[in-house]
């Protein structure tokens, strides 16, 4: 199960069922699962205190992954917390619409619990690689997720 909740913030989210099928298909490519899935959608400054509370940095960041499948490497139990302002901010930046880098970082957050990691230039490489091919799979099938919101 996937689900996209929003904590105390409102914006445009992506259409669940073909996000759904996008990210299972992600999850399927690597064999294995969602059990549950959880994209939390906040504000810069509740991520913030996540990412000092919980992994001790003091910064801001657009995405933290929290892997919850402690028992099986099969399947999928985690919580991806977004900042819907480094979202935006960004899009801006990367001159991208809202719902492409909102999906990037989706994505992203997947190939995290997948087991994908971002710390060393080699791993970075990688994982935005992937992150390209599955939106480029994405937009070849479901190009109204892409329309300008």
């Amino acid at each position: 199960m996937i689900t996209l909740l929003q904590h105390k913030i409102t914006c445009p989210l992506p259409e669940i069922n073909q996000v759904t099928r996008w990210l299972i298909q992600v999850t399927q490519q690597h064999e294995k699962e969602i059990e549950e899935l959880n994209y939390i959608f906040c504000s810069d400054d509740y991520l913030y205190q996540l990412n000092k509370q919980y992994l001790n940095h003091d910064s801001l960041t657009d995405v933290i992954t929290f892997d919850l499948s402690e028992q099986s490497q099969d399947v999928i139990i985690g919580e991806a917390y977004i900042s819907v302002d480094r979202v935006k901010e960004n899009a801006k930046q990367f001159d991208a619409i809202f719902t492409y880098e909102l999906l990037r970082v989706m994505v992203h957050a997947l190939l995290h619990l997948l087991g994908y990691k971002d710390e060393t230039p080699e791993e970075k490489e990688q994982i935005h690689a992937l992150e390209d091919y599955w939106i480029g799979k994405l937009r070849s099938k479901e190009s109204d997720l892409f329309e300008n919101k």
